[in-house]
């Protein structure tokens, strides 16, 4: 499995962050990470890296529930933006709504929807997929 260079991690949860970090860190699944804890700041910044043809991450791991801009929001406002690398999308959350797994699946750039807590494997299973 290759290690991915960059992951974006957009949660308000610090706990589910730092775990999510430490597990990618232990499993050697990535070099690095990007992490914004509401989505009007991951928009703001990925959209800057992109107009000004920045590094962009291979992932992001979207939660749902945020303050300021949710994940609905984000991805409404970043499918938007043109861009000329593809960039993985999953979200991860803890709500069980069969809505919000419905709505998931209308977004062609979304690659799959999880349900917290993710496990060491859950994550090997994301990156063999990218």
């Amino acid at each position: 499995m290759k290690k991915i260079p960059l992951t974006c991690i957009i949660d308000d949860d610090p706990i589910y962050i730092f775990g999510a970090q430490r597990m990618m860190k232990i499993g050697n699944l990535c070099e690095s990470f990007m992490i914004f804890h509401n989505g009007k700041n991951a928009l703001d910044t990925l959209q800057k890296i992109i107009l000004n043809e920045g590094t962009l991450p291979d992932l992001i791991l979207l939660d749902l529930n945020m303050p300021i801009m949710d994940g609905w929001e984000f991805l409404d406002a970043f499918i938007k933006i043109p861009c000329k690398q593809k960039i993985t999308i999953y979200i991860i959350t803890s709500s069980i709504d069969n809505e919000d797994v419905m709505k998931a699946k209308t977004y062609s750039n979304v690659s799959n929807y999880i349900l917290k807590p993710v496990t060491i494997d859950g994550l090997k299973e994301i990156l063999e997929k990218i």
